[in-house]
């Protein structure tokens, strides 16, 4: 099959397809002799597990080890729950780190009067930051 069915197929487009390939992520599609590309079922196969990996949040550099992984036949399945666990445990460190975002700026929000008047608490807030990226705690006025 050409590019755009196997993109329509993996449910990737053709320009990731044509990524994928040209960082070595899949082998380099056969040619026809006027140069199209054609993908077999194996390919489809690959591209599928890739697209899969990319949705649960795998990196390409993770998704290459997976692969890896997928194709070593005599690994073991130790191997592959070690691999799943960090990426969780990275995963559940970024969601700590949104909620954390989500409850300051819901703090700063709800002290925020929301009219005509310039100051602004939220402003404020994003202003205090010191060189190093570290926030100084809110100094916020009651809210009325």
């Amino acid at each position: 099959m050409n590019i755009g069915e196997a993109a329509r197929e993996t449910g990737l487009s053709a320009k990731m397809v044509r990524y994928y390939e040209s960082i070595g992520l899949i082998q380099p599609a056969l040619r026809t002799e006027s140069g199209y590309r054609v993908y077999r079922s194996e390919d489809i196969h690959t591209l599928r597990f890739i697209r899969r990996a990319r949705g649960l949040g795998f990196s390409v550099e993770e998704t290459a080890g997976l692969l890896a992984l997928w194709r070593d036949k005599t690994r073991a399945s130790a191997d592959v729950k070690s691999f799943a666990l960090k990426h969780l445990a990275d995963l559940e460190g970024k969601i700590a780190e949104l909620e954390g975002m989500c409850r300051t700026l819901r703090h700063l929000a709800s002290h925020c009067h929301g009219d005509g008047r310039p100051d602004c608490p939220i402003l404020d807030d994003m202003a205090s930051v010191s060189a190093v990226g570290k926030a100084a705690p809110a100094k916020l006025a009651p809210t009325r």
